[in-house]
């Protein structure tokens, strides 16, 4: 596929999302602003050409062999048929998708593991900086924000972003459980919160549902539960020959 029909097709997709909206902003990132050369997007139009659904795959560095596919549709049926022309029979995918979509996402894959991510979003009054000397800035290999404390000569708490758009930026904590309880994590996501703001962009945490710790993090930063979720598939592409059904 070439830049320009890809800047055409992306233009299209456009239509089904909202930019400024929390719901959106990963499957904004990966069909609008992700490195078209591994990018493929599929647009289904309707009788009178209009836009009626779209499906991005990417292969991301998350995991080599399972592509990352996030849709949008205004139809069940219309995310189904996408599914079908897009995902290939017994290829692993990792899906994002609305949950008024979770069907289709059914009918198309021999799904895995599902999960049901509770989307924050920054409320800036909420919103408190502070400055731990022990975090230390550590980009990542493709030159991403990523803050760190080291203890004894090791990484036990970073911070960084999954992704980042024009709108937002998608903030990840991780804390080795031996040293939990220090507010290390929280140190490290403080700074990475204080990146995100500079750079422009709001940002975004994502958590999945009944991660009581992680929600507790979130919140402590001034991080609100925004109301919107997304369902998370870990599945194989069906068969041509395996029963395929929308509901």
């Amino acid at each position: 596929m070439s830049p320009d029909d890809l800047n055409e097709l992306r233009r299209q997709a456009r239509v089904l999302l909202d930019l400024q909206s929390p719901a959106d902003g990963l499957a904004a990132y990966y069909a609008l602003y992700y490195d078209p050369a591994r990018t493929r997007l599929l647009i289904e139009t309707g009788p009178t050409a209009q836009v009626e659904g779209f499906l991005a795959i990417c292969q991301t560095g998350r995991d080599l062999f399972r592509p990352l596919a996030v849709v949008r549709a205004r139809r069940i049926e219309t995310a189904v048929a996408l599914l079908r022309r897009g995902c290939q029979p017994r290829r692993p995918y990792y899906l994002v998708i609305p949950p008024h979509l979770q069907t289709a996402a059914e009918a198309a894959l021999e799904v895995e593991r599902m999960e049901v991510h509770h989307i924050y979003r920054l409320d800036l009054r909420r919103y408190t900086p502070s400055i731990n000397v022990m975090v230390t800035p550590a980009p990542a290999a493709d030159g991403s924000p990523r803050f760190v404390i080291r203890h004894e000569e090791r990484v036990v708490a970073e911070a960084g972003v999954n992704w980042r758009s024009p709108h937002f930026a998608e903030l990840y904590v991780w804390t080795d459980p031996q040293v939990q309880r220090r507010a290390w994590g929280k140190a490290v996501a403080n700074s990475c919160v204080a990146w995100i703001i500079r750079s422009g962009v709001q940002p975004l945490y994502v958590v999945a549902e009944g991660n009581e710790p992680s929600i507790l993090l979130a919140t402590s930063l001034g991080f609100v539960d925004s109301g919107e979720r997304e369902i998370t598939f870990e599945g194989i592409g069906r068969s041509e020959g395996a029963e395929m059904r929308a509901e």
